[in-house]
């Protein structure tokens, strides 16, 4: 009995969606690899001359961007095609970032770093000390 073009059309869409879902589930078997391949994708000296006050914000941006990334990559999965996009788009930027992430975290172990205690904002001058010495200037 010969397939109809309609049932054609439907297995043709099928094998597409499994084609998407097996290539989706075999990246992400890689993604759980990054933590080890992570260090591979960033330069190991680049923190070496670092100290304690140039780690800090650099790590705080890693930090951010990492985030950053990993909210995109899980945005991107909600799609129809999303694992393969977020794999594709952004797993390699994901990696290199945890990378260099790990290497900031060591050379600042190693350099013994601690956070810096946030900085107390300044204390604004009283109005009324300056309304008093204008007053005092127009009596006399």
């Amino acid at each position: 009995m010969p397939i109809s073009p309609y049932h054609r059309r439907s297995l043709k869409g099928c094998l597409a969606a499994l084609a998407l879902v097996a290539l989706g589930a075999g990246l992400s078997g890689c993604a759980g690899m990054s933590d080890t391949i992570a260090p591979a994708f960033a330069d190991p000296a680049k923190y070496d001359l670092y100290d304690c006050k140039q780690l800090e914000p650099e790590r705080k941006s890693l930090a951010s961007r990492t985030a950053e990334l990993q909210g995109l990559m899980t945005k991107a999965e909600t799609g129809v095609a999303g694992p393969v996009v977020a794999e594709l788009a952004y797993r390699n930027d994901y990696i290199a970032l945890r990378g260099q992430s790990k290497l900031a975290d060591e050379a600042w172990q190693k350099s013994r770093c601690q956070e810096s205690k946030p900085e107390p904002p300044p204390a604004a001058a009283t109005p009324a000390k300056g309304a008093r010495a204008r007053a005092s200037r127009t009596v006399n």
